[in-house]
């Protein structure tokens, strides 16, 4: 089977965000579809073991944060790559609030606030249908597709994500280091002295020569 031909499947980038004891937490997810008009609902797939998951079945209410093309691989690495369990990912970043669901306050151009309706067990993701209770349209600046994303910012997929792939080998010829975590690639003989992964901040140990 080719599965790159699922990355010719139309899909954006979106954060997802919802509320857990407190604290705001989030994830990164290219499947987001709106599946009826009357009520006006959404279908999320958000993998099982991603934090964010479960938080999202206990609060039963979500939002969605559609990202724009002028997005920072440091927004994108934040939520996509780093896990709610171990770090507000809000710390430190500009962020609004729409019906009490905390979503960063730049490079997005729309929101949507959704109630669960049903959740459906896919095996490794769960799928959350949800009416959207309110929706906001913050600029006019385009989407980006998870095509822009790959292509234009060289983005990774993470582990986790629906479409993941886990990376070819390297060509013998060239050192290369990959990150565990993420999956980002380091060319050169040797790790810098104390070189930290620039999508997930992880360290030097987390990477392996390939």
């Amino acid at each position: 089977m080719d599965m790159t031909a699922l990355y010719k499947l139309s899909c954006g980038l979106y954060v997802i965000t919802t509320v857990d004891g407190g604290r705001g937490v989030g994830c990164v997810v290219n499947t987001v579809t709106q599946v009826t008009t009357e009520p006006v609902q959404v279908m999320v797939a958000i993998n099982k073991e991603n934090f964010t998951a479960g938080a999202v079945q206990r609060a039963g209410r979500f939002a969605v944060s559609v990202l724009t093309e002028s997005a920072p691989m440091e927004l994108i690495g934040r939520f996509g790559f780093r896990s709610s369990k171990d770090e507000d990912k809000f710390e430190g970043l500009k962020a609004v609030e729409f019906k009490a669901l905390p979503c960063p306050a730049e490079h997005v151009n729309a929101v949507l606030v959704c109630k669960v309706k049903e959740t459906v067990d896919a095996g490794t993701h769960l799928l959350f249908i949800a009416e959207v209770e309110d929706a906001e349209t913050l600029s006019k600046e385009p989407s980006m597709t998870y095509a822009y994303y790959h292509q234009v910012k060289n983005g990774l997929t993470p582990p986790k994500a629906s479409s993941y792939q886990a990376a070819a080998p390297a060509p013998a010829a060239v050192t290369r280091w990959q990150c565990s975590v993420c999956g980002y690639i380091y060319e050169g003989e040797e790790l810098p002295a104390g070189f930290t992964c620039p999508v997930c901040k992880q360290g030097a140990e987390v990477f392996k020569k390939i």
